[in-house]
C-alpha cells in the first residue's frame, strides 16, 4: 500500500488558503466588449448606461472645452464637464474630463467626488487649492501655469483665483460620471431642504443665518 506523505495535506490547505481569497474577489475588470456607447435615452440603469446599437464618430467627440465658459455667477468660477453625459463613448471606460474657469476672486467652492480621484492642470493663471483629510488636516498649495495637483477620491477640496486676471485648468477624473457634491448646495440647498434645527446645531448658528443662506443658494425662478 502506497504511502502518503504526511507533508501532502499541509501544502495542498496551504494552496487552497492562498486562492481562496483569489476565487473570493473574482470579476470581470476589464472589458467585454470593445465599447459600449451610453443608450442616454434608455430607461434601463444598471450602474452606468445601456449599450446603444447604432454608433457613429460624434459619440467619442466634443469639443467644449476649448473655450472659456462663463463666470458671471455667485463664485465667479463654471464646470463644463466632459463626461458620459456629454460623450456617451466613455460609457464603461472609466475616465473624463472638466474644464474649469476661474473670474479674478473666482472659487471653485468645497466639494467632493465621491466617485473620482481629480487631477487638475492648470492652463493660464494662479489658484490656491487644497483638499482636507478625514482627520481635519489640509493639504494645499498655491499652484500656476503648467503645474499639476491631486484631489483624493471623496475629500473634501477647492480651487480659489487670488489672482487679478482669469484662470482656468483641465481636469482628469477616473470615472465616466465621477459625480459632484457641493457642501454649501448640498445642505443649504436641498429639496425637500434640511430641517433648519439640524443646521444651526450644525453650524452653531441662529435660524436666521441659516434661512439667509437657504435664500441665497435657492435656484433662481425663471
Amino acid at each position: 500500500m502506497a504511502m502518503v506523505s504526511p507533508l501532502l495535506p499541509c501544502t495542498i490547505m496551504a494552496l487552497l488558503f492562498s486562492v481562496l481569497p483569489f476565487l473570493s474577489i473574482a470579476g470581470d475588470p476589464d472589458l467585454l466588449q470593445d465599447i459600449c456607447v451610453a443608450d442616454l435615452a434608455s430607461g434601463v440603469k444598471v450602474n452606468g448606461f445601456a449599450c446603444k446599437a447604432t454608433v457613429t464618430e460624434d459619440d467619442f467627440y466634443f469639443k467644449g472645452l476649448g473655450a472659456a465658459g462663463n463666470t458671471n455667477n455667485t463664485y465667479g468660477s463654471v464646470v463644463t464637464g466632459a463626461n458620459v453625459e456629454k460623450v456617451p463613448g466613455l460609457n464603461t471606460l472609466g475616465v473624463s474630463m472638466s474644464r474649469i474657469d476661474y473670474a479674478p476672486g473666482g472659487l471653485n467652492a468645497p466639494h467632493t467626488h465621491p466617485r473620482a480621484t481629480e487631477m487638475v492642470f492648470v492652463l493660464q493663471g494662479a489658484l490656491d487649492v487644497g483638499f482636507i483629510t478625514t482627520g481635519n488636516k489640509l493639504i494645499s498649495k498655491t499652484i500656476a501655469a503648467g503645474d499639476v495637483f491631486v484631489f483624493p477620491r471623496g475629500l473634501v477640496h477647492f480651487q480659489k483665483n487670488n489672482g487679478d486676471g482669469p484662470a482656468s485648468v483641465i481636469s482628469a477624473f477616473n470615472s465616466q460620471f465621477p459625480g459632484t457634491q457641493s457642501l454649501a448646495m448640498t445642505l443649504f440647498g436641498a429639496t425637500p431642504s434640511v430641517p433648519n434645527n439640524v443646521l444651526t446645531k450644525a453650524f452653531q448658528v441662529g435660524t436666521k443665518e441659516v434661512e439667509k443662506i437657504k435664500s441665497r443658494l435657492a435656484p433662481k425662478k425663471t
